[in-house]
């Protein structure tokens, strides 16, 4: 029999958040600097498996990436039933530094994607001083609406199989077949609404696109790293982010797409290493 853990450990951390009590899922695994891994809209913790097993990385970073309250394995705060989720700027950054906190981590790196890649954004501009190092992927400042949000969460359509579908244009054409499926499969065990609230926040509250100049990176370095298919947020909208934010520094990777760490990890992790290294002052 060829069996073998994983060296990632998964805990859960009871702690307030905003005001009420919260049960968080979090895994981890290596040692060394704080690497916070921010997943995407609807989706949870697993898309960072690649990051969490990667010994080159490992070896010099703590790599960490919790479930987001009602994604996952975190379960919604008491009293759910009786509203609407729905992620605002202010919440979603509360709860990144409130876990930050809570794990007493002294100015972790954040790497975040998609709408992880937008609240990265927002933290250079209102918490440089809490972070070593900024990291977004699939970075943009806005979306523009391309589909009708309705459609995610219906009584005459299968949620999980809609939010799938919605998103599976955006995985690269080249992605293993693993890959792909993996990332899909996420989407489809989402909540009710949740992929919907997540994207509340991303076209409509999160909309940074006049206020990013004043992002420093001399107070806290950003890293954009965009996949060359993606039209949710294209390579011309990350280097324009990048153009318009002075000394932020801008790879576009062939042959991935909206979900790089989870569609291809290992193409991914070749184009991450160059930035960790940076970060970490050693190849490696």
């Amino acid at each position: 029999m060829n069996a073998r853990f994983e060296p990632v450990t998964g805990r859960y951390l009871n702690l307030d958040i905003g005001g009420r009590a919260h049960r968080l899922y979090v895994e981890e695994a290596g040692q060394g600097i704080p690497l916070v891994c921010l997943h995407t809209a609807g989706s949870d913790t697993r898309q960072w498996r690649g990051l969490l097993n990667e010994p080159r990385i490992l070896e010099r970073f703590r790599v960490i990436a919790f479930d987001m309250p009602w994604h996952g394995k975190s379960s919604p705060p008491t009293g759910w039933q009786d509203e609407t989720y729905r992620l605002t700027s202010k919440a979603y950054a509360d709860l990144v530094l409130t876990v930050c906190e809570a794990l007493e981590l002294d100015r972790p790196v954040a790497i975040g994607c998609s709408i992880g890649g937008r609240i990265v954004l927002q933290l250079a501009l209102d918490h440089p001083d809490r972070f070593r190092a900024l990291i977004g992927l699939q970075s943009g400042a806005h979306v523009d609406p391309y589909y009708d949000l309705d459609w995610l969460n219906r009584p005459d359509a299968h949620g999980g199989e809609t939010c799938a579908a919605i998103v599976s244009g955006l995985v690269s054409p080249t992605a293993p077949d693993e890959g792909r499926w993996e990332t899909l499969w996420h989407y489809m065990q989402g909540g009710p609404g949740v992929f919907k609230g997540d994207l509340y926040f991303y076209k409509v509250d999160g909309d940074i696109r006049n206020e990013i100049e004043r992002i420093d990176t001399t107070a806290c370095p950003l890293y954009l790293l965009s996949g060359e298919y993606d039209y949710s947020c294209t390579p011309d909208e990350t280097r324009d982010v990048a153009r318009r934010v002075k000394g932020a520094e801008v790879t576009i990777m062939p042959g991935l797409g909206h979900f790089p760490m989870s569609e291809d990890p290992q193409r991914f992790i070749s184009h991450l290493l160059p930035v960790l290294d940076r970060i970490s002052g050693k190849p490696a």
